[in-house]
Order: C-alpha cells, then sequence, then structure tokens
C-alpha cells in the first residue's frame, strides 16, 4: 500500500482485532493483536526499518530513492526505467516474437526449438542494450520484475552484471506502458503481511 495510507490501515486494524501491541524486529514494524492476529510492514527496496515501534514514523522513511531503475523482462518483452523519486526519467517499452511451445516431435520439433531460442536470445540482447543505455550508471537500487530467468539473462550482460535486483520482486505480466508505470507504484509500496487468527496469512500492498 501508499506508505501515506499506513496510519489509518493500523487504526483499523485494531477496529477490527481489538488492542494491537507494535514492536520492531527484523527490519520490520509487526502488530500483535489481542485476538492473536498480527501483521507484519516492510518498507520498499528491500530497506531496514530501526526506528520507533509506530506507523507514522515508519511511513516517514519510506521514501523512494533518488536514483532507482525498473526491469522487466518476459520473453518477447521488456520494460526498463529510470527514475528519480516518484518520476520517471527515461524509460523503454519493447516486444520482439518468440514463438510459443510446439507439439510437434522429431527434427520438426529440435528445428522449433532452435528457432525459439534464438528469438528468445535476440528479445534478451535488445533488452540488456537499452537497460545498459539507462541503467549503466545506477547508483540507486534496481527492481526486477516479470520472469526470473529473463531477467537473469539481461543480467548477464557484462555491462550490467553490478546490478543486483532487490526484493520484493513483482510478479508483473508482459511488459507494456500502462504495466510498468503500475510496476512503480508497487515497487514503491510498503508490503504488509497480515495472519488473520481465523483465516491465514494474506498480503496487502
Amino acid at each position: 500500500m501508499p506508505p501515506s495510507r499506513l496510519e489509518r490501515w493500523v487504526v483499523n486494524f485494531r477496529a477490527r482485532h481489538g488492542a494491537t501491541a507494535l514492536a520492531v524486529a527484523g527490519g520490520a514494524l509487526s502488530g500483535a493483536a489481542e485476538d492473536s492476529s498480527t501483521f507484519t510492514a516492510r518498507l520498499p527496496f528491500d530497506a531496514a526499518y530501526a526506528g520507533l515501534p509506530d506507523p507514522g514514523a515508519f511511513a516517514a522513511v519510506a521514501t523512494t530513492p533518488d536514483d532507482w531503475g525498473l526491469l522487466l523482462v518476459r520473453k518477447g518483452g521488456f520494460a526498463v526505467a529510470r527514475l528519480s523519486g516518484g518520476a520517471t526519467v527515461a524509460s523503454k517499452v519493447g516486444q520482439r516474437h518468440v514463438q510459443g511451445r510446439t507439439k510437434a516431435g522429431g527434427q520438426s520439433q529440435q528445428r522449433f526449438a532452435r528457432r525459439r531460442d534464438n528469438q528468445a536470445r535476440q528479445a534478451y540482447e535488445a533488452a540488456a542494450d537499452h537497460a545498459a543505455r539507462l541503467l549503466g550508471d545506477l547508483r540507486g537500487p534496481l527492481v526486477g520484475g516479470g520472469d526470473r530467468t529473463a531477467v537473469e539473462e539481461v543480467l548477464a550482460d557484462p555491462r550490467l552484471r553490478r546490478l543486483v535486483p532487490v526484493e520484493p520482486w513483482l510478479p508483473v505480466p508482459d511488459p507494456r506502458r500502462a504495466v510498468l508505470e503500475q510496476a512503480a507504484r508497487d515497487a514503491a509500496a510498503v508490503r504488509v503481511t497480515v495472519v488473520n487468527a481465523a483465516a491465514g496469512p494474506g498480503e496487502a500492498t
């Protein structure tokens, strides 16, 4: 969820579950309610929280860096962005055709698999070229999303090997402009995991 909503969310949690004791542990803000329900809130960009057990203080440090990046890759599509705070400085979204799987067998299947692998490699090379141009001198964190293997293929490029995505990983669909814009908002969100005593775990972002 956006950091600005956290204080109100904690008020509502207390209204639903009763008196809630707050604590700070493991770099996160946690709450334990009298009905045994709990929540854990984590800062974006894998940052560790070490302040007071107070949602206002927590939200105050849940800021976006002055320089950070997004790299979203799936077979046939990619999106790269360089951001400053909540503003996109530069971005590129691209698609490359990668054929789906075939049910054919024998040599036809082997030829199809080679063609598909070549198409995927060309797509990753295109993504790496744009990522190197936009993120090559990135000073802040990189957030990744989509297919982990595909992102690893892109980051294996020598120009990008120093970049390591931070958590959380964004499970995005095929990258498009709207997907990239939503990913930027999700990357800057506070992650709240809730365990309702009667219902089991869930997560709010």
